[in-house]
């Protein structure tokens, strides 16, 4: 089936359905939790019933999302239609379908298993909420404001404010358009790169004190303790690494947040011509050139010290 069969199945598909449950990943981030309250909003404006799920529910700093508040974290209601956001496997989604598949797979990463039955991947696109900014008026659905407001922060929030590398001008095309459909893009932006809370930046200060550097490539690391002793209650990074990609003559950031559950969660980020998802991919994960992450089983010590070696052998990052 071509892209255009496809956007026309999953119209017909959402157009007949009565009960839609829609699901992102775990540990969901702006482009999740955008993609997900602006495609609910819009299916509810249509006078569907949606019930958005997140096994990880929503941290509180992203609550300002329109409709954020809805979202629950299992799905406790039968459905006729199951939407997966943004994720590019199943193992991603945590418990929220309850062992259901999904019908339809809406997602913009390179590493996407094709898991639906209908399955709608972009790699190119900025972010999920882009693809959906783009495909909702051929599905017969309205972007009022509200869902303009969530899908514009899901693009901001991916794009780290139009600055990442496969930013394009047809992105830049459809935040205008959501804008003009009623999304305030001055408070959006702020909102979602400008503010944090002091638990947050705090948190910070535990991983920028262990700051380390080889060659072209940094990293750093937070413990569970940090967690605790700063206060702050998710349980991933506060976006630090965004901070570590600003560094002077670095090619390549990647940090290391240990989870309650014997994992560790790593994240890569990498200037134009490292693809570090060649190297999540080989620890279980996935993502884009850019931006990619694992989630990987053992001590925080031993999964940096196995990850920092293969990240230096796969890309030789000298002085």
């Amino acid at each position: 089936m071509n892209s255009a069969d496809t956007i026309q199945e999953i119209g017909a598909l959402l157009a007949s359905a009565s009960r839609i449950l829609v699901v992102s990943h775990i540990r969901p981030d702006y482009d999740a939790i955008g993609s997900v309250m602006g495609l609910t909003l819009a299916l509810r404006e249509s006078g569907k019933e949606v019930y958005p799920v997140l096994s990880d529910g929503v941290p509180s700093n992203l609550m300002f999302i329109p409709g954020s508040n809805q979202i629950e974290k299992k799905a406790s209601y039968p459905v006729d239609l199951i939407v997966v956001l943004d994720c590019s496997d199943t193992l991603r989604i945590g418990d929220a379908l309850n062992g259901q598949k999904p019908n339809i797979n809406i997602d913009h990463h390179k590493t996407n298993l094709q898991f639906a039955t209908l399955n709608l991947v972009e790699p190119d696109e900025v972010a999920t909420a882009a693809i959906l900014a783009k495909y909702l008026p051929d599905w017969g659905l309205a972007i009022s404001p509200a869902v303009a407001s969530a899908l514009l922060v899901g693009i901001i929030g991916d794009t780290i404010g139009f600055r990442t590398s496969n930013m394009t001008s047809q992105a830049l095309r459809l935040s205008a358009n959501l804008m003009e459909q009623g999304a305030n893009l001055p408070v959006l932006y702020q909102r979602t790169l400008n503010t944090r809370s002091f638990e947050a930046a705090s948190y910070w200060g535990y991983g920028l004190g262990r700051l380390e550097r080889e060659g072209r490539l940094v990293w750093t690391s937070l413990t569970l303790e940090d967690r605790k002793n700063s206060g702050y209650s998710g349980n991933d990074d506060a976006d630090l690494i965004n901070i570590l990609t600003t560094i002077k003559d670095c090619d390549v950031a990647v940090i290391f947040v240990e989870q309650k559950n014997g994992k560790v969660k790593v994240s890569w980020r990498s200037e134009p011509g490292y693809d570090v998802s060649t190297i999540a991919v080989k620890f279980g994960g996935g993502g884009h050139a850019a931006a990619s992450g694992a989630e990987i089983t053992g001590s925080l010590e031993e999964v940096k010290s196995m990850v920092i070696q293969v990240t230096q052998e796969l890309f030789y990052l000298p002085e």
